[in-house]
């Protein structure tokens, strides 16, 4: 009997990033990529995710305004959601999170285990109904 594998919509401009990712994760997860903010709006109804990770520069609609729309559709205000994004200066961090993401990870990846950690942590914190993802997400970083 073969168990279903939690749903993350990855919403990335950069079609490198986006097949690194997904390489990364198709073992364990089912990823659903998005080139924009609004290929994610117009994917969404199709999907049930169990995660959003956002990368925070995009065209148009950026990572922060897309998770305040995200947070607003009923079905998606739960989900937990990681910023995913080459801001890394000092106060980045806090200000991704103060705008409501549950955590933080700072591209490039340059472990693997990190990226695992950080959404297994966020997935964690939304199967606890915690309302956001375990604090330790928020502080792993790429570098």
């Amino acid at each position: 009997m073969s168990r279903v594998q939690p749903q993350i919509l990855l919403v990335e401009d950069n079609a490198d990033n986006r097949l690194l990712v997904t390489v990364l994760l198709e073992d364990r997860y089912r990823v659903v990529e998005a080139a924009s903010a609004e290929e994610a709006l117009l994917l969404l109804p199709m999907l049930r995710p169990d995660l959003f990770l956002i990368d925070i520069t995009l065209p148009g609609m950026d990572g922060i305004e897309l998770l305040a729309e995200l947070r607003r559709l009923p079905g998606s205000a739960e989900v937990p959601a990681i910023a995913f994004t080459a801001h890394a200066m000092e106060g980045d961090r806090e200000r991704f999170l103060a705008a409501g993401f549950d955590g933080y990870l700072s591209k490039p990846i340059l472990e693997e285990r990190l990226l695992h950690d950080a959404v297994t942590s966020a997935l964690r914190g939304a199967e606890s109904g915690s309302g956001a993802a375990c604090g330790g997400i928020s502080s792993i970083q790429g570098s």
